[in-house]
């Protein structure tokens, strides 16, 4: 079970949170959030994938900061159709006229849904064989970041073979749920944990005292 770790911002708490040696460090790219990045991200670990964070953005400036950033996969956590992860895929893979292709095919595609309290799966089945990843976040408030979680019985038995993404308020408090959760059947389709603000002292500011302990309760178990 790998681990990312969303909302990062400020180059000198990166630096700090990438020494933790997590599988995946997210950046949104979303001017309504507060975790809305700006600026350089300092070198990293090869092993660390950078992620892409969009909201209903358009295909021209996500290739654009996948070009800037050298995104490893690509989080969509809008209202994103089949039919734009389709031209998404189109736009990451092929050949530009002027340009060298803006990545190999190594890029990953996450679809994010929503989950309160039930959820319909048959939403996921025009996304099969299109994105990589789904990721299961809490319906909120906020596009990502509200900072509790949904339940997750919900996901007991998972229809898709589609490995998915556990997000949504995760932090100390749900390593016992987790440890739980990774006993159950459908978490063979578990592919990482996602958090975020139950791991912040400030939005965009990472704990890495808090995160240190999470990952030795959870992760390296």
């Amino acid at each position: 079970m790998k681990l990312k770790i969303c909302g990062m911002k400020y180059q000198e708490n990166i630096e700090a949170v990438a020494a933790l040696k997590p599988d995946y460090l997210g950046f949104i790219f979303y001017e309504n959030s507060p975790r809305n990045f700006e600026g350089e991200i300092p070198k990293l670990p090869s092993a660390i994938k950078k992620v892409g964070v969009f909201v209903d953005a358009s295909v021209d400036f996500i290739v654009e900061k996948v070009k800037q950033y050298d995104f490893k996969a690509i989080q969509l956590h809008g209202n994103e159709t089949p039919l734009f992860c389709q031209e998404l895929n189109y736009s990451l893979n092929r050949p530009h006229r002027s340009s060298r292709p803006v990545r190999s095919n190594q890029i990953k595609l996450w679809k994010v849904f929503s989950i309160k309290d039930q959820f319909d799966f048959n939403r996921l089945q025009p996304y099969e064989g299109i994105v990589d990843y789904f990721l299961f976040d809490t319906k909120g408030k906020e596009k990502g970041g509200n900072g509790y979680t949904f339940d997750w019985s919900v996901l007991k038995g998972y229809p898709s073979s589609t490995p998915f993404i556990l997000s949504g308020g995760i932090g100390l408090d749900e390593t016992e749920a987790i440890v739980s959760f990774k006993k159950r059947p459908e978490s063979k389709y578990l592919h990482a944990i996602d958090v975020n603000s139950k791991f912040e002292s400030e939005p965009g500011v990472k704990k890495t005292e808090n995160l240190e302990k999470f990952i030795k309760l959870v992760i390296s178990a």
